[in-house]
């Protein structure tokens, strides 16, 4: 699973307030949500994000309520990857019920800024720096959560393994 883009960083804590405000929570379409993605953080975010990108959160990334919304809204704006020194349990297990890959990697986050070129290889946990060379390592993403990021989220990943 080899990903690409753009990062934008973000702080510690940043809760599923910031990341998708609760008076938007009227939906659970991942397009609508989009349109106020990190709202709480960039009001300009959800305009300037591109397919692909790639958000690096803080300490506690996700914190808050355990609103399958915020990783919906990340989802949903295009972002193909978040990676974070740490995450909130609920928003961890969130981001893979609804196919969003997530790696824990503090290193990454001190060497990657706003703009940078990042790649990531999530089954060998390997991220780089594209515009400064700087590689780390994250711990990879186990196959069987692979699968369900690959089908698209846990319920499609369940119906395939039914209809087989």
């Amino acid at each position: 699973m080899h990903l690409e883009g753009s990062a934008w960083k973000f702080g510690d804590n940043i809760d599923t307030d910031v990341i998708i405000p609760a008076r938007y929570l009227n939906t659970s379409d991942p397009a609508e949500l989009a349109k106020h993605c990190m709202e709480g953080a960039d009001p300009a975010f959800a305009g300037k994000v591109q397919p692909g990108d790639i958000i690096i959160g803080g300490n506690n990334f996700g914190c808050g309520s355990s609103r399958e919304h915020a990783p919906l809204a990340i989802k949903g704006a295009g972002v193909s990857c978040v990676i974070a020194r740490t995450f909130a349990r609920i928003f961890y297990r969130n981001a893979f019920n609804i196919g969003l890959p997530i790696l824990e990697c503090p290193a990454a986050v001190e060497g990657i800024r706003t703009g940078d070129r990042v790649a990531v290889d999530a089954a060998a946990g390997k991220i780089k720096n594209l515009s400064t060379g700087a590689e780390f390592e994250a711990k990879p993403i186990p196959p069987f959560m692979r699968e369900i990021i690959a089908a698209g989220g846990l319920i499609e990943h369940v119906k395939r393994k039914v209809a087989k």
